[in-house]
């Protein structure tokens, strides 16, 4: 057995996948009848649970070592503090800073990561309780991280389907099934928290803000969102906040049913969004730390020369260098994006977990070049402007991946950080190929009763 692994993992895991099982069947049972969608609930739990297990998997046997088991271990460290010294516990576990001299032994282990370390700190943080009732045992512990992060990735999916009801399986794929969401969003890791609140905070936005349904639920979920994005990547917040006020601005003047009125509207509401949002980020700089406003093009800079520095290996990649300046970075936007979304491709393949990534991105830029090609472009982009939903998702995908690509230049990290962009960008496809099917399938009709 491998030594960072205990006879719990063995005993204990079995236990707890069946628990989750019972639980989602419960869950399953009790809504079916009403909402057909949670014909999948079970089923996305399972797999995201097979996930969890074989990311650790990887880590343990391909890898030899890594983050998941770095969190894992400081976990358990504070974790057992707990039980020799309660003050000491809460002195580290809060982050404070005289935790460097708390009295970690051997008893208890040795934390990895240390509060001077922010936000790979916050995730140990959410871990320790989990660690705790996992028992200390890896792949107990990520069976409970899967099944806890579930909720937003499950929110997200039922968020979709408010808006598009007729493609239950096509979002189910979307939402709870793409491989690389899977095995990086699901066990103990930074993005299956961040994953998840995404899905949180997407699913309050749309209730509270589009749907009006002034619930106090939406507001706490939106803070408990927002509150665990900034502090763990605040650089997903650069893409969600945009996209989220200009979804805002975009459904408001959809509304408006006078011509006229609206073509007045449009660019005040959309110069008002784009100045909020900039004012929103500004106000923000505290939480945003180097990624505030005012140095996020420097730090830019930065991470990628880092990141395509010789101790990366062949993992990494090169979409040129570019100064901090807007119109340096401009002039990046289609290899970031391109990047942010596709790569790897098939011909960066380096090893057996770029390979599924690789293969999912040649589906996606098929599909994608498909229908631009049947909708004329232009027609592309008219599809998206029809729902408020659609133009977000692709907003906070292009963004998204724009911010990836022009700062991450190492395929291994690529794989990973992308990945709260892929459920909207591929459900945004989904929609459009739905739609143009639909077109297509009405003209053929017209045609036979001609």
């Amino acid at each position: 057995m491998h030594p960072n692994l205990s006879i719990f993992d063995l005993l204990l895991t079995p236990l707890y996948v069946l628990a989750a099982f019972a639980y989602a069947y419960t869950v399953t049972k009790k809504n079916i009848k009403n909402r057909p969608e949670y014909a999948y609930f079970t089923k996305g739990l399972m797999i995201r649970i097979f996930g969890a297990i074989a990311l650790g998997l990887v880590y343990f046997f391909y890898y030899g070592g890594g983050d998941t088991i770095n969190y894992h271990k400081t976990a358990c460290a504070y974790s057992k503090l707990f039980f020799v010294n309660k003050e000491d516990f809460l002195l580290g576990w809060l982050g404070n800073a005289k935790s460097y001299f708390l009295p970690f032994d051997e008893s208890t282990g040795y934390p990895v990561y240390r509060p001077t370390d922010s936000h790979a700190f916050f995730v140990v943080r959410l871990l320790v309780p989990i660690v705790t009732m996992g028992f200390y045992s890896y792949f107990s512990s990520a069976v409970l991280t899967a099944l806890i992060t579930y909720g937003g990735i499950w929110k997200l999916y039922q968020t979709f389907l408010q808006e598009f009801p007729q493609l239950k399986r096509e979002l189910a794929l979307a939402c709870l099934f793409i491989p690389s969401c899977v095995f990086w969003g699901s066990g103990l890791m930074k993005d299956s928290f961040t994953l998840s609140a995404t899905g949180w905070f997407t699913y309050a936005f749309y209730h509270f803000f589009i749907k009006k349904n002034r619930n106090l639920q939406y507001i706490v979920f939106l803070f408990i969102s927002s509150f665990v994005i900034l502090a763990i990547k605040p650089y997903i917040f650069f893409a969600i906040l945009p996209g989220s006020i200009l979804w805002l601005s975009n459904n408001t003047i959809k509304k408006i049913n006078h011509a006229f009125l609206r073509m007045i509207a449009t660019p005040l509401l959309l110069s008002f969004a784009g100045i909020g949002g900039f004012f929103a980020l500004n106000q923000m700089g505290d939480s945003l730390g180097v990624y505030k406003v005012d140095k996020v093009l420097d730090q830019a800079v930065v991470v990628q020369q880092d990141m395509k520095a010789d101790h990366y290996g062949g993992n990494a990649y090169d979409i040129g260098d570019f100064d901090a300046s807007a119109g340096g970075v401009t002039l990046k936007a289609p290899q970031a994006i391109f990047a942010g979304i596709f790569r790897p491709g098939l011909w960066d393949v380096r090893n057996a977990v770029m390979l599924i990534s690789a293969l999912e991105n040649s589906y996606l830029l098929f599909l994608t070049i498909f229908l631009l090609i049947k909708l004329k472009f232009f027609g592309f982009f008219r599809y998206i402007n029809k729902n408020s939903l659609l133009l977000f998702s692709i907003l906070f995908s292009i963004f998204f991946a724009f911010s990836v690509g022009l700062t991450v230049a190492n395929f291994g990290s690529l794989v990973r950080l992308r990945i709260p962009e892929l459920p909207f960008f591929v459900a945004s496809l989904f929609i459009i190929k739905h739609h143009y099917d639909e077109t297509i399938k009405f003209r053929t009709l017209d045609i036979k009763i001609k």
